[in-house]
């Protein structure tokens, strides 16, 4: 049958719905018996079976025509075929399989001097050296035509292989000279309909001795058997259309090979012949053997150029991918890179849209008409789309099918849009068909499917195609698609990145100008202190008053504290911390010696290492001081004597301690460095305890360790 897949829908539906696996008869050229495997009763049959088991035949036992062995067997069998071999002294060999719970032994005749086990081991042998030598497909089908011919003997064998629209195409040939040639030729979806197809993928050789045939039709216990499924049946009658076709063809005996690919159907070797012709059972296994062998090598060489292709593409990746590595402007690797991207894909044209920014390379369509094909893709909302026939898409791309008749389209989501467009333009296609395809198929009203009659060359040039996008192309895409979006983050991160470096670097370089100045300021300070201590001091020598001497000297000492910090900040490298516990060592040294030789020694520290912030350590020292002047004034009247100091931490906390072993208490302390030491105390959120130290007084000032986060 044929018809044209576009036009004649209808006619595609009548053909698909025509029930060929359940036809009711056989072709005569053999018998088959249907048997009931309970009993081993023929409960059925077709053929010329009364010739072998007498006029008697429906009802009787299978046993009398295989024996015990042939019925062992078949009972052995959960699935077909099963050959049960020649039926003793009859000519005929014998080949079962089920259907529900029937068995369905065909009987067909046998010529002498057939081919016989080892032929055929041969044969198959021969294909496979054969196919193996082929360098690409269109040499592994021509091989496959040439072994085919000779196996089968058949006038003409093509190599017919379907296409996406189920269409099919011969893609190589072998017949005789004085018969017509169909190379290269299309024939329509219709002349193999949908169950059609998926009988060849059940049944894998299909034979018609003589397509003149009368069908035989099936007769049995029950009517209801006429209407079983023969779908496994080698001698299956075929559909009157069918046999009609191959009539118009000038066609007498045919067989047909399925080339199974994958559980797919590929293809078929067509065997055709001008008068009638058979093949034996053997005959038609070697060929199935054949046919699967070159469907391995069909796999083994669409898989060897899928890897090549992808080997392509991934080394042209790599190199996108290190382009992309480098650091340039975005509008400059755009540019950079359009070129590189059209011939990633072998497009025809491409474009890079990159916010307002357009990139191209190549043949494209005008700008309103990309324009227009970007507003498109953004509107499918697919991260990918492609098509061979754009036009059928988006009608308006006919205007320039010339140039965009394929499209593949990346839509990236990032931050600003970005797509990616590569075109190819429009391949012109002359199909050659066997006969005019939309003359296929006719049915008038009530009468039978009719086929087509004439096969003669008849050309389509098919318009707004382009080169189908391969697999491996498609999925190239999707990997560059995350490629380019990693490299744009990427980018983006190294941005945010020097965009932070130079922040932190602006920053720096302030604090360091604020810590210079504060280093200035604070040296100025220590200055203006020393200064001031130096005055007090010799104001204290110069004056003759022993109360208004101590005095000075105790205001001495407390500006003694302040000015140590200023010059320790000076010294250091940082104007934020320093050490406590050097800093109160220093400190006390100053302090004894600004009391006097006979102080030396009374002095003692256990002090340990503790980082405190500049505003505290001040307020500490002038803590540290009172107390210490305290313990000179009180404990031992002004009179040298032992004071012991200490500095430790305790978790969060700092812990200092000033002890003597003077009188006591005696009296209530509240001038003004009774009030300075509780301000002090009160301003580092701390508290000061006094213990009797037997014999003596224990200050213990604690508080938190004030850190520059804290300050």
């Amino acid at each position: 049958m044929a018809t044209s897949p576009s036009t004649l829908g209808h006619d595609l539906t009548i053909c698909d719905r025509e029930p060929i696996h359940m036809p009711g008869a056989i072709q005569p050229h053999g018998m088959l018996l249907i048997v009931d495997p309970a009993e081993g009763a023929i409960v059925g049959g077709a053929g010329d079976v009364a010739s072998l088991l007498g006029n008697q035949w429906l009802g009787g036992s299978i046993h009398d025509l295989i024996g015990e062995a042939g019925l062992t067997l078949l009972r052995s069998t959960i699935a077909g075929p099963v050959v049960l071999g020649m039926v003793a002294t009859r000519g005929l060999s014998a080949v079962a399989s089920r259907e529900g719970r029937f068995w369905l032994i065909e009987l067909e005749p046998t010529a002498t001097g057939e081919p016989g086990t080892d032929d055929a081991l041969t044969w198959i042998e021969h294909g496979g050296e054969e196919f193996s030598r082929a360098v690409d497909l269109d040499d592994l089908s021509a091989r496959a035509a040439t072994i085919f011919s000779r196996l089968t003997g058949f006038d003409r064998v093509m190599i017919y292989r379907f296409l996406d629209d189920d269409s099919g195409k011969v893609v190589a040939e072998r017949h005789a000279p004085d018969m017509d040639g169909f190379l290269n030729h299309h024939f329509p979806a219709s002349d193999i309909p949908r169950q059609a197809r998926a009988l060849y993928v059940r049944n894998r050789v299909r034979v018609i001795p003589d397509a003149t045939y009368v069908p035989a039709p099936i007769t049995g216990i029950d009517p209801a058997l006429i209407g079983i499924d023969l779908s496994n049946v080698g001698v299956r009658a075929v559909s009157p259309v069918h046999v009609q076709y191959l009539k118009n063809m000038g066609v007498a005996a045919s067989a047909s090979v399925s080339i199974v690919k994958d559980g797919i159907l590929w293809g078929l070797v067509a065997c055709h012949h001008r008068s009638p012709r058979g093949l034996s059972y053997l005959q038609r296994k070697t060929c199935e053997l054949i046919a699967a062998s070159f469907a391995q090598q069909v796999t083994a060489k669409e898989e060897a150029a899928e890897y090549r292709e992808r080997l392509r593409l991934r080394t042209a990746e790599d190199a996108l991918a290190q382009r992309l590595s480098q650091e340039y402007d975005p509008d400059q690797m755009s540019a950079l890179i359009a070129s590189d991207l059209q011939r990633l894909l072998h497009a025809d044209g491409f474009v890079l849209q990159r916010g307002a920014t357009l990139n191209s390379s190549g043949n494209v369509p005008p700008p309103e008409a990309v324009a227009d094909i970007l507003q498109w893709v953004r509107a499918q909302g697919n991260i990918l789309l492609h098509s061979a026939a754009l036009e059928q898409r988006l009608p308006g791309a006919r205007a320039y099918r010339d140039l965009a008749s394929g499209l593949l389209a990346i839509t990236l989501s990032t931050d600003e849009p970005v797509v990616l467009l590569w075109f190819r333009a429009e391949t012109l296609q002359t199909i050659q068909w066997a006969g005019n395809p939309h003359k296929a198929v006719g049915q008038a009203p009530d009468q039978p499917l009719t086929p087509r009659a004439s096969f003669a060359a008849w050309s389509e040039e098919i318009r707004g195609r382009a080169r189908p996008w391969s697999p491996a192309e498609i999925e190239a895409a999707h990997r560059l698609s995350r490629l380019l979006f990693d490299a744009r983050q990427r980018r983006r991160i190294g941005e945010l990145n020097r965009e932070l470096t130079r922040a932190v670097t602006d920053k720096d370089a302030l604090l360091a100008q604020q810590e210079t100045l504060i280093k200035e300021v604070n040296h100025r300070v220590q200055n203006s202190l020393q200064l001031v201590v130096a005055f007090l001091a010799m104001q204290a020598h110069a004056e003759n008053d022993a109360t208004l001497t101590r005095h000075l000297g105790e205001a001495q000492r407390r500006l003694s504290a302040v000015a140590l910090v200023h010059r320790r900040l000076y010294s250091e490298d940082t104007v934020t911390v320093i050490d406590l516990g050097r800093y109160i060592e220093d400190l006390l040294a100053e302090m004894q010696s600004s009391m006097g030789a006979e102080w030396t020694g009374r002095l003692t520290m256990d002090l340990a290492p503790l980082l405190i912030t500049a505003d505290a350590a001040v307020q500490i020292g002038l803590v540290l001081v009172e107390l210490v002047i305290n313990a000179q004034k009180y404990a031992y009247g002004g009179q040298p004597g032992p004071i012991s100091i200490s500095l430790e931490k305790v978790r969060n906390r700092f812990r200092l301690t000033v002890a003597d072993r003077g009188q006591g208490r005696s009296g209530n302390r509240t001038g003004f460095g009774t009030r300075m030491l509780s301000a002090m105390v009160k301003r580092l959120d701390g508290t000061i305890e006094e213990s009797d130290n037997a014999p003596g007084l224990r200050f213990t000032v604690s508080a938190p360790i004030a850190t520059p986060d804290e300050a």
